[in-house]
Order: C-alpha cells, then sequence, then structure tokens
C-alpha cells in the first residue's frame, strides 16, 4: 500500500493513469464490433504491422507523437488493403494471407529498430513496442489516445445503426443499399486508431487482448448490443486502473498486468455469466431435463386417458421410471396446478390437456413430416419425434401442420389433436389491439426486415398495437407511431410480451 500512494504522488502518474483509463475505453467500445466481425485476427495483425510504420516515420521526422501515429495508421491501412488483396487475388485463405502480412511486416520493423539502434545510435526500445511502456507516456500521448477515443465514440453514435444492421444482417444491408465494404474498411480505420492509442500502454503484443476480452465477458453478460457495449467499455477501464495498480504494487510492467487482471474478470464471467455462465447453464439444464420428464408425464397420462384417473403403478409402469423419480416431477406438476392427485391417482387439469395435446400434436406432426416429406420408413421415426417435441415452437408446429395440408392423423393412423391456446409466435397481422408484441429477429425473408429498419424498428424492439384496418396497422414504439402495411404484417413474425 504504500508503494501505491507514492506512486500517485510522482509527477508522471495521473498522466499515466488517465491515458490508460481512456485506452480502456477506446479497446472496450469498439472491440465487440472487433468480436462479433470475426475480426480479432485482423486486429492482431494490424498490432504488428504497425510496427514499420513507426520507424519509417522516425527515419523521415524523429520523435514526434503526431509522425509516429501517422506512419502507424498508414501501415495499418496498408496491411489491411493487402490483406484484402492477397486473399482476393491470389485465392489464399483469409487466415494465411493475415498470417503472411503481419509477419512480413512485423520482422520488417524489428529489422528498422535494429538498423536505428545499430547504424544511427537513436535508442528505440523493442520491448517498450511490444509489450509498452505506460509510465513514460507524455502529455502529447495523453492528448492523441483522447483524441482517437473522442472519434471513435462520435463515429460510433453516428454510424451506430450501419454497423448494427451490416454486423448482424448484412444481406440485408445489401438490401437498403449499404455498402458493407465500406463499413469493413472504416472499421479497420477506427481499428488503426484504437491499436496506436494502445501501442504506449500495453504494446502490440498484448493490445488485441484489451480489445478482445473485455468484449468477449460484456457478450456473456448480456446479448444486447447496447449493454455489451457499456458492460465491455466498464470491464476495459476497470482492467486498465487496477492492472495498473497492480503493477506498482507487484514492481511489473504494466502492459501485461493489464491483459492479467482482463483475463480474471473473464474467467468471473464465464462461471456466473447470467445467460451463458457455466454455474447458470448447469441450473438451465437440470430444469430443462426436469421439463422434458415433466412433459413426458403429462403425454403419458393424456395417452392412457386426458378425463380418466391414472394410478401411480400404471403410469410407472408406462414410464419405467423409478418410483422416487416419478413421485418428485408429480409433486411438481401438482404445485403448478397441471395435474391432480387423488391418493395414489393422477389426473390431468384443464391445464394439462392442453399442455399435453401440444405435446402430442407436436409429436405426431413431425412423425407425419418425416415420412410423408424425408420419406423415412413410420417404424423408425418414433424416437427421433419423442426428442423433437419437446424443443418445437408453437410457430413452428402451425407452419408445419399448414405445409403438409393439416393432416387429421400420423402415419401410425393416429389422430392429431388440434390446439387451441393462442400461439405465442404470430404473425402481426393475428395480432389483436392494444397487445404488447416483441419483433422477432429471424423473419421470412430480407425484405421484411429491411422494411422494420427503413421504419426505425429494430429486431427486438416492444411494439403496441394501436388500430387495425383492412389495408395497414398502426403500432407504436415506445417514441412514434408507424403503419404497417397489411401484406407486410402478414409476414412479419411476432412474440407476445407477457
Amino acid at each position: 500500500m504504500d508503494l501505491i500512494e507514492s506512486f500517485f504522488f510522482q509527477p508522471y502518474a495521473w498522466r499515466a493513469l488517465t491515458t490508460a483509463v481512456l485506452v480502456g475505453y477506446t479497446c472496450g467500445l469498439l472491440g465487440p464490433f472487433i468480436l462479433l466481425r470475426r475480426m480479432a485476427l485482423v486486429g492482431d495483425a494490424l498490432s504488428h504491422a504497425i510496427l514499420p510504420g513507426v520507424v519509417v516515420a522516425f527515419m523521415l521526422v524523429g520523435y514526434s507523437t503526431t509522425a509516429l501515429f501517422t506512419g502507424s495508421v498508414i501501415a495499418g491501412l496498408v496491411a489491411a488493403l493487402l490483406i484484402t488483396w492477397i486473399q482476393r487475388k491470389t485465392n489464399t485463405r483469409e487466415d494465411a494471407a493475415i498470417g503472411i502480412i503481419f509477419s512480413v511486416m512485423f520482422a520488417a520493423g524489428v529489422m528498422g529498430i535494429s538498423w536505428l539502434t545499430h547504424q544511427r545510435g537513436v535508442h528505440l526500445d523493442l520491448k517498450d513496442f511490444l509489450f509498452g511502456n505506460l509510465l513514460s507516456s507524455t502529455f502529447q500521448d495523453t492528448l492523441l489516445s483522447l483524441a482517437i477515443g473522442v472519434y471513435v465514440t462520435v463515429a460510433i453514435l453516428v454510424f451506430y445503426r450501419y454497423f448494427l444492421i451490416s454486423t448482424f444482417q448484412p444481406q440485408v444491408a445489401e438490401t437498403m443499399g449499404i455498402s458493407t465494404s465500406s463499413i469493413h474498411y472504416f472499421l479497420m480505420l477506427l481499428l488503426s486508431f484504437t491499436i496506436v492509442s494502445a501501442l504506449q500502454s500495453v504494446g502490440v503484443i498484448l493490445v488485441v487482448g484489451m480489445l478482445v476480452i473485455p468484449a468477449s465477458a460484456a457478450q456473456l453478460i448480456s446479448k444486447r448490443l447496447s449493454a455489451v457495449l457499456a458492460w465491455s467499455v466498464g470491464i476495459g477501464i476497470f482492467s486498465t486502473v487496477v492492472g495498473m495498480l497492480l503493477s506498482v504494487w507487484v514492481q511489473t510492467t504494466p502492459g501485461p498486468a493489464m491483459i492479467i487482471v482482463a483475463g480474471i474478470v473473464y474467467s468471473f464471467t464465464v462461471l456466473f455469466s447470467p445467460n451463458h455462465g457455466i454455474l447458470i447453464v448447469l441450473k438451465r439444464n437440470y430444469l430443462n431435463n426436469n421439463r422434458i420428464c415433466q412433459e413426458d408425464i403429462l403425454k403419458q397420462l393424456a395417452l392412457l386417458g386426458p378425463d380418466a384417473e391414472i394410478s401411480f403403478a400404471e403410469l410407472q409402469k408406462q414410464l419405467k421410471w423409478p418410483r422416487s423419480k416419478l413421485k418428485r416431477h408429480s409433486k411438481s406438476l401438482e404445485s403448478q396446478n397441471i395435474i391432480l392427485r387423488n391418493r395414489n391417482n393422477l389426473r390431468l387439469t384443464h391445464k394439462g390437456v392442453e399442455k399435453a395435446f401440444f405435446m402430442i400434436r407436436a409429436h405426431r406432426l413431425w412423425e407425419h413430416f418425416l415420412v410423408h416429406e424425408l420419406g423415412q420408413h413410420q417404424d423408425n421415426v418414433h424416437i427421433e419425434a419423442e426428442e423433437y417435441e419437446h424443443f418445437l415452437p408453437p410457430l413452428f408446429i402451425n407452419e408445419l401442420e399448414n405445409s403438409l395440408g393439416n393432416p387429421q392423423t400420423d402415419p401410425h393412423g393416429s389422430i392429431i389433436p388440434k390446439f387451441s391456446q393462442e400461439a405465442e409466435v404470430q404473425t402481426l397481422a393475428q395480432a389483436q389491439e392494444e397487445k404488447k408484441l416483441v419483433l422477432l429477429l429471424n423473419q421470412p425473408n430480407n425484405n421484411i426486415v429491411a422494411t422494420y429498419w427503413e421504419l426505425g424498428i429494430a429486431p427486438n424492439q416492444l411494439i403496441t398495437v394501436c388500430r387495425k384496418t383492412d389495408s395497414q396497422i398502426e403500432v407504436k414504439t415506445l417514441d412514434k407511431s408507424v403503419s404497417i402495411p397489411i401484406e407486410i404484417a402478414n409476414q412479419t413474425w411476432v412474440k407476445f410480451f407477457n
């Protein structure tokens, strides 16, 4: 603690800390786009390829922050163009082209630094370029990091929707007339700027870690891009600040310490992430297995007699389960008012009958599809249908039934029950007024998605049906009302918001 306290009294301390925060912010802000577009290896290549630009700039101008920045950016853009040219003109794989360019340019940079050191007597420490030297950063370095941070922020704010759609729906972006290649090269430019800003802090070897690790941790925490960006920025700043303090405490280089802290944060998100954490996934698998077992109980009760009381022993005989397993799941179903228990007899409630008939309907429609559409023998489809019946959503079942011509029986002659309960997922035209809906990401075609993008409605956005006519449907978002043509509404998939 004495070392950390004395550190803040040094004249360079707050300058170095400010630079570190700016680097963590900029890398965290750009990192999710780099990761989502699978450009992490490109970022690693550009971080190595800027080294000859630094050498050439030093040879021409000397030690100047502006000159080094200009040389680095030019070298990065040259590397990006060469990678694309080699990939397209020589039929070389992208990863191979990246490896060729970054290794050759990095080798040229190392040789250039060695030549300057031996021939001109200039002291350029290669370790500072490889691992950074944050504590020796100048006021000009801090200003450069600030300028790049502001530029990247403004660029993302202005072109956010273009980045978003070209990242997740490139075909839709092309349909709307957005040049995905221009967006790609613009991101390359922002990436080059960001790498240059991080050069002094973590060096060319570790800069890709600051771009990728906070973004990877953020993607485990949230699925919404806006939230991912916020979490990535927070983790990036936290990693740089704590990493710098850690380096002072253990007296090591700040750059590697920052990466170590970011790695520790990522490890925690791997374990405890609310969406993808290992512990959460184990819990989700446990609950999913319980759901499947309970659905099997409902289906078996319906097959034995939806309105009859079935003995516990008879149900156990049909399912071939241990008594303790059947008893545990039966208690859970009883607590949900899905089955009724009378001593050792079980009976489905109205709610239970609907759930059971949906499972039977899904099973028999899938068997019909496998036999009549894929040509499988009817004796070989039962096991596969048993597995898939638990994962077929209502919208898929409705579409499957329509595509099969609304069959009345399955391949074995059993009746396919109709499902009267309101589907969770249907078209916008089927929704009633005042219903709250969520626009789904996956739509029947790209033109539907493009139409909503042009209207300012993004996938997974909450909308409310205000008024329906024969020609259009008026929906309301949080900040505006939009009229949807009925032909578009008939093809738009939505999900009811509970």
